[in-house]
């Protein structure tokens, strides 16, 4: 006898009940009544027997026998019709039918797969009804762990009808598709997150499934593989692996010879620094193993593979993950290192090698120090079996122990996975519903559940630690559940944004991960959860006043409308709280727009002050404020106890004394850490490079400065500016105004002022690229600049399909810098043709010439003759003529380009530019000679393009480096990297930056520039604690420093001179050299006698004296 099902009250229904129903469905004239007759059969089963009834009424042998039937098609539409209504209505009402029809008497999948290739299209769309009711009704550990190995076993048959195949492939696809992260409800994020963590770990049993349907005969079948591979690939979640999917995806579509070494050629060019998982290596070492193993493969590729191969097992951290994938490739690595060609990469495949051995460490089945033991299904089951015996255990009847023998697996299987991916709340759900129609009392299977996942809770606290409790003695203003999106890209995933009321929070991550934006979302009332300014003030603090800079800050204030119901006097008192004094003569009364940076900041504290904020929003508030004001900021945030603080800053100094939590972005995830930026950093070490400057993973080290002639001393001027004004054409008003300034070898100067106060102008006026109108600006010829620009990555943009060392050797191979040759300076305008034009006369009895160019250069007592070549005359008539004669007949343009010049090839000339030099020169800017000699610039990071420009412009040894707002091109870590680099470096170095920890860091001397006037402050205190290794007793850059702060007033007696060098006493002539000499004389006399009555003699100008 049938037993009803558990908290069910009708009476089962006889076996001539559910037989009139199954002949109705199987000899049924039109569809529909077939389909009628299908729901009332499931619907009486499922209120009475449940899935009891499927096996014992005969049921489950009635669908499979109408189903192959061959002669009527009418009885296999009946067949997937009443499958659908039982997929549709059981799984809901009784998990436990899961298992009925995913493993019972081998299942119904492949009956429904097979109906997919039925010549009548009917049964066709009856059977993919049924498949898609179904896989709606699957969990993700149920998708995982029942459906799909019998999609891949159903692929593996050789028998199996094509029809079948496309559909099991589209399953596939869906499955991988359902994962995709998205905007959805929490808890269909959840499930997403869980499925794609469950299928990506066995991505490595399904790519080869995939990719033997992409080369099936039948093209229905390739087409549809190819979908799903690309479906599949979504899993991997690797952003350094993403751009190259499709390359990688069209090789394991055609296998040949060249599309393995592109897709092995771009990998080599890719930079590997995220983690990589199971998913990653799955894809990749499919492609790894044959190009290693392939006899054919070229040294080349085979070098670009083992870097591949050793650059990923760096950054797999799972040793389990490593000893299932690697040794696939160490035998073929272990075959480079023993039979390459090549010395170069049978060492590389050496260092691969000694890699992997490292990751994989002893196979000899013990775990690794340090590594978590991950659950089996054994290990479930001994708990399951534990706790149902304590309940009372299972239901005796034999076909109930047939089902519960399956149950138990698969119970035991979806628990593992998510006890290993710690999602251990969702143990319950994979018990309790599976076990309600097997135990002897139904109502244990909620203890049993609770059971299981008290029990791995309690292992998990073990293996990994108890969670923090959160304090509950605090207020909380602030608990929102949300998601974040940017254009396209999701940011933020389903996290939680919790705050506590006086808290102050720093928000640190990458850039580009979304602080601003998140931000500007809660600014804008946008951020779904966050309470709205009614309930909560919130309010965004932003110096930026400038739309009313004619108003005084009093009416300024006084007219924001959400401020004026304070009425004025409350307005003044706030006002004067802050600094800003009362009064007819008080800083009230001054303009909006003559506030500097840090008075706008106060200005607009004031603001919120006024508003009654409970939460402020801070998005980098010590940019332009001085230390003053940033110490002001402080005291002020720590004092008002009762406001809470969100901080998006890069100065870790201000974090580090500012705030009490963390936010960090991890994973699309903000997690809190307590505590201070320093406390955050014990608890996660990798995120150092937010504390200190030198604690980056970057490193730049620069070449010396060549030799100055004549500059004996690192303090002595090598470039002057005096009282120089320049206006633009066009405007009102001199964007520089009797500029004074002064840089030596020992220079470590930062140029602060706003946005167009005249920063660039005065670099410009320095580096030579634009003449001032009045005053004059002087510099050693010899002198070098290394200019690196805002926008330094156009001329590399250039250069795509070159490597960084093959652009080096472009840019420098004709001795000479081709890219100060493209500046805009060096291109005539129609006012130097016109120079150029101007007739010459030099008093020597030849009249007047043109001058055509200059030819070269040499020593002159204490300066420079120029060799000039005159237009339409042979070089025999070429003339010497002194520096300073060439810059009173207003050819100093032409001049200085010469010098440039010069300097540009003596520079080159301590340099051998051959690649292995210039990949040398790479790695001491910090960047993997492997990618500098291999990898093209269009593979490149950012970062790693702005190291190859660092490069370019550091070849020909500066003495003097210029750097304009070098905080906006360099991430965090490249910026600790530079620092060190400036800090060590035995040159000069200006630049201009809004950053106080990076100028506080390196630069003694600051030039002000405000309202087209420049301001000196020099003496002031370097902050080595900004470098980790500057401790007390340090010498790391004792001798830099304390060169660079001798040289912050450059008022030595030895700069108060004129800027010219003394010149190298001349060598002694030989024998040979004074014959020459005499020859010339002799010439020069003859041809003085030759020319016309009254021609005056001309100076010996070969410097004999």
């Amino acid at each position: 006898m049938i037993s009803k099902a558990s908290g069910q009250s009708n009476v089962p229904p006889t076996q001539d009940e559910v037989s009139s129903f199954l002949i109705t469905i199987f000899s049924a004239q039109t569809s529909q009544a077939s389909l009628d007759a299908s729901y009332g059969l499931t619907n009486l089963l499922n209120n009475t027997v449940g899935y009891r009834g499927l096996k014992g009424y005969g049921v489950m042998a009635e669908i499979k026998k109408a189903a192959t039937d061959k002669k009527s098609g009418t009885r296999r539409e009946s067949a997937m019709n009443i499958l659908g209504a039982l997929f549709e209505k059981f799984p809901s009402d009784q998990a436990i039918s899961e298992v009925v029809f995913l493993f019972q008497d081998g299942g119904f999948i492949p009956l429904a797969l097979d109906a997919l290739a039925d010549k009548g299209a009917v049964v066709r769309d009856a059977a993919q009804y049924a498949l898609d009711a179904l896989f709606a009704q699957l969990k993700p550990e149920a998708l995982v762990i029942g459906l799909l190995p019998i999609l891949t076993e159903y692929l593996g048959k050789v028998t199996g009808k094509w029809q079948g195949a496309v559909g099991a492939y589209q399953l596939l696809g869906r499955m991988a598709d359902k994962a995709k992260v998205g905007m959805g409800s929490k808890e269909e994020e959840k499930n997403k997150e869980v499925l794609r963590e469950i299928m990506g770990k066995r991505l490595d049993g399904l790519i080869p499934v995939v990719d033997a349907g992409m080369h099936d005969l039948k093209s229905e079948v390739a087409k549809q593989a190819l979908k799903t591979m690309t479906s599949l690939t979504t899993l991997l979640s690797n952003d350094d692996v993403a751009p190259r999917i499709p390359l990688l995806i069209k090789t394991m579509q055609n296998p040949s010879v060249e599309t393995l070494q592109k897709a092995i050629h771009a990998l080599s060019q890719t930079t590997f620094v995220a983690i990589v998982t199971s998913p990653v290596l799955a894809l990749l070492t499919p492609l790894l193993e044959r190009s290693l193993n392939t006899p054919t493969t070229s040294q080349e590729v085979l070098r670009q593979t083992v870097v591949v191969v050793e650059n990923l097992t760096k950054l797999v951290h799972d040793p389990v993950e490593a000893r299932t994938f690697l040794p696939r490739l160490k035998p073929g690595v272990k075959g480079v290192q023993d039979r390459a060609s090549l010395p170069e990469v049978r060492e590389m495949a050496a260092r691969a090698s000694s890699v992997i051995n490292k990751a994989i460490g002893d196979d000899d089945g013990s775990l690794a120090i340090g590594t978590v033991a991950r659950a089996t299904s054994e290990d479930v089951m001994k708990i399951l079996d534990r706790e149902i015996k304590i309940q009372g255990g299972v239901v005796g009847d034999s076909n109930d122990l047939e089902i519960w023998k399956l149950t138990r697996q698969y119970v035991s299987d979806m628990v593992r996975e998510d006890v290993n991916i710690r999602e251990i709340a969702r143990i319950k759900n994979c018990v309790e519903p599976y076990l309600k129609e097997l135990l002897k009392i139904p109502e244990a299977a909620a203890t049993v559940s609770e059971g299981v996942q008290k029990y791995f809770s309690d292992e998990d606290s073990r293996k990994f630690g108890q969670p923090v409790k959160e304090d509950t003695g605090e207020v909380e203003i602030v608990n929102a559940d949300f998601s974040l999106a940017y254009g396209g890209m999701l940011l933020l995933s389903h996290t939680n944004l919790r705050l506590l009321k006086g808290h102050r929070y720093g928000l640190c991550g990458r850039n580009g991960a979304g602080k601003s934006t998140l931000m500007r979302s809660i600014a804008e009332g946008k951020l779904e959860g966050f309470p709205s300014k009614d309930e909560l003030k919130t309010c965004f603090v932003e110096h930026n006043q400038g739309e009313d800079a004619d108003l005084s800050i009093l009416e300024f204030v006084s007219k924001d409308p959400e401020l004026s119901a304070s009425g004025q006097d409350r307005i003044s008192e706030v006002l004067s709280e802050v600094g800003f004094t009362s009064g007819p003569e008080g800083r009230q009364q001054e303009k909006v727009g003559s506030l500097s940076g840090g008075w706008k900041m106060k200005l607009a504290l004031a603001r919120a002050m006024l508003m009654g904020a409970d939460v402020l929003l801070l998005d980098e508030p010590t940019n332009h404020l001085d230390a003053a004001n940033v110490k002001w900021l402080q005291d002020y945030l720590k004092s008002h106890t009762n406001i809470t603080s969100l901080i998006v800053s890069h100065d870790s100094g201000f974090l580090d004394e500012v705030c009490t939590d963390i936010y960090h972005y991890e994973g699309k995830k903000l997690v809190c850490y307590q505590g201070n930026l320093a406390a955050f950093v014990k608890v996660k070490p990798e995120a150092k490079s937010y504390y200190t400057l030198s604690a980056s993973n970057a490193q730049f080290k620069f070449p010396p400065p060549g030799i100055l002639s004549g500059v004996k001393s690192n303090t002595r001027s090598i470039l002057r500016m005096t009282d120089c004004t320049y206006t633009y054409p066009g405007a009102s008003k001199p964007s520089l105004y009797n500029a004074s300034c002064s840089l030596s070898l020992s220079s470590r100067t930062a140029i602060i002022g706003g946005n167009g106060a005249g920063k660039s102008t005065l670099i410009k006026l320095l580096t030579g690229e634009t003449k001032p109108q009045t005053g004059k600006v002087e510099k050693h010829p010899n002198l070098r600049i290394g200019y690196i620009k805002q926008h330094a990555l156009e001329h590399v943009e250039m250069h795509m399909e070159k490597t960084p060392n093959q652009y080096l050797q472009w840019r420098y191979e004709n001795g000479d810098d081709r890219e100060v040759l493209m500046k805009q300076t060096r291109i005539l305008t129609e006012e130097d043709k016109l120079q150029m034009d101007k007739m010459v006369n030099l008093g020597d009895g030849k009249g007047e010439r043109r001058i055509e160019r200059l030819m070269g250069r040499q020593k002159w007592k204490k300066t420079f003759q120029y060799e000039v070549k005159w237009v339409g005359m042979l070089p025999k008539h070429n003339a010497q003529i002194s520096r300073e004669t060439l810059l009173s007949l207003g050819f100093d343009k032409l001049v200085q380009e010469f010098d440039d010049h010069e300097a540009s090839r003596e520079g080159l000339g301590f340099r051998e530019l051959s690649p292995k030099v210039i990949s040398k020169h790479f790695e001491d800017l910090g960047l993997d000679p492997e990618i500098a000699d291999h990898n093209e610039i269009s593979g490149l990071s950012g970062g790693q393009k702005v190291k190859v420009v660092l490069a370019g412009a550091m070849w020909n040894n500066p003495h003097l480096l210029v750097l304009d707002e070098p905080t906006n091109f360099l991430d965090r870590d490249s910026l600790g990297g530079l620092a060190v680099a400036i800090r060590d470096y035995r040159g000069g170095v200006v630049m201009i930056s809004h950053n106080e920890e990076f100028v506080g860091a390196l630069c003694p001397e600051q030039w002000h520039v405000a309202d087209g006037r420049v301001t000196h402050k020099g003496h002031l205190a370097v902050s080595m604690d900004r470098f980790e290794d500057s401790r007390p007793g340090s010498t790391a850059a004792s001798s830099v420093v304390s060169s660079a702060t001798a040289s912050a007033v450059n008022s030595g007696a030895e700069d108060g001179g004129d800027m010219k060098f003394r010149a190298k006493k001349k060598k002694k002539l030989t024998r040979n050299q004074l014959k020459e000499r005499d020859v010339r004389r002799k010439l020069r006399h003859i041809e003085w006698l030759n020319s016309p009555k009254n021609t005056p003699k001309p100076v010996d100008t070969d410097d004999e004296e």
